[in-house]
């Protein structure tokens, strides 16, 4: 059986880790025996069905520009624990010796990393293992130009292939990476990765408005202006309405929001069966994160999306525009967000008659699965 070792690092959010563990399965079911490193914190609500996950030392980030990364004990990284996570990686990638190695992000991303990914690039290349970028469709905008060059750079070095889990009819990698076309013979477009539905055995979400915020590091200020918004809107104020809090948020934050929440309003934490409920309700409520917005595309239910915006990031912005342009969203910007903004949009999208949204492509696990194959095919 071929064997893979895909590198994940999450640090703030959980949609890079969700994203590795939705296209590892997809794998695992293609016939790959799948192995998931990851480089952050655990996540309870990750669906590893028949994969097998190891947990490096991991980091997280307290800031939004992550600057500041701290270790399990909450103290920064420094030489010392960088040291000991690469040569936990190297003895993890020498004892799995896998047949093909994937990067999640890396190397157009997780640049802090480049003292465990270089060595790591390095063996697998001297053994002449396969290696391959796992990236999804936008990348955030980068300052500083000698940024993609030095990007550009590792892709010619030490890959075989780009695996761009998107669409180039609805965004062309290169718009976000301008050195896309020195590499177009690396790039493979997958079409976005979707997760596979997990029925409810209850029937939550039928009819209902659900809001949601990934994993909610950043998500504090949606949950209480949705909460706030309710009794604003003309259309969404009489329906059951799910606030759904991500695993980094903390129970303070649900204690606060379950106080203010009305009746008909449940607030709870985040649910495996989320892309279930969402196939049920009426309305989605959300931030424009990768996972969230493919989730809503399945759904194919109004949505409202309120981008993430902090720090340098710019990549839900991009998407929730685009989708918006086409008719499939309302969006509120980040800096524009309040209850009565809110319910204007929510009113709006229940209002809205929505497009054609299948136009999007939604294969990405199987067709990384079969790029995967065929690619190592010539590799051997």
């Amino acid at each position: 059986m071929t064997k893979v070792m895909f590198w994940v690092q999450h640090l703030l959010g959980i949609g890079h880790l969700k994203r590795a563990a939705t296209l590892s399965l997809a794998l695992s079911k293609a016939g790959f025996d799948v192995h998931l490193v990851s480089g952050g914190g655990p996540v309870q609500e990750l669906r590893l069905e028949g994969l097998t996950l190891h947990q490096l030392p991991h980091v997280r980030a307290v800031d939004v520009f992550f600057k500041d990364l701290r270790n399990s004990d909450d103290l920064p990284i420094d030489d010392e624990w960088r040291d000991r996570r690469k040569q936990a990686t190297l003895n993890l990638f020498n004892d799995l010796a896998p047949d093909a190695l994937l990067t999640e992000l890396f190397p157009f991303g997780r640049r802090q990393f480049r003292f465990e990914m270089e060595p790591l690039l390095s063996l697998a290349r001297s053994q002449g293992v396969y290696v391959a970028c796992s990236v999804r469709d936008i990348l955030v905008e980068n300052p500083k130009p000698e940024r993609t060059l030095e990007m550009l750079e590792r892709v010619e070095r030490f890959y075989d292939r780009v695996f761009v889990h998107g669409d180039p009819d609805f965004v062309p990698f290169g718009e976000t990476f301008p050195q896309a076309s020195h590499i177009a013979e690396k790039l493979g477009y997958t079409g976005y990765v979707a997760e596979p539905v997990i029925e409810s055995t209850t029937n939550d979400g039928h009819g209902e408005v659900i809001v949601s915020a990934g994993g909610g590091a950043v998500s504090e200020d949606l949950l209480k202006a949705a909460i706030l918004a309710r009794p604003l809107t003309a259309a969404a104020a009489d329906m059951r309405w799910r606030v759904l809090c991500g695993a980094n948020v903390p129970q303070s934050l649900i204690d606060e929001l379950q106080s203010q929440a009305g009746s008909n309003m449940i607030v709870e934490r985040g649910r495996k069966d989320f892309p279930s409920l969402l196939g049920r309700a009426a309305l989605s409520i959300s931030q424009a994160g990768y996972n969230t917005i493919i989730d809503i595309l399945q759904a194919k239910i109004p949505s409202v999306v309120v981008p993430y915006a902090g720090g340098l990031e710019s990549e839900q912005t991009l998407r929730a525009g685009r989708l918006a342009e086409m008719g499939i969203v309302q969006m509120v910007k980040e800096d524009e967000l309040s209850p009565e903004a809110l319910a204007r949009a929510i009113d709006r999208a229940l209002q809205q008659a929505l497009p054609g949204i299948q136009a999007v492509r939604t294969n990405g696990g199987p067709e990384t699965a079969r790029l995967l194959a065929s690619d190592l095919e010539k590799h051997r």
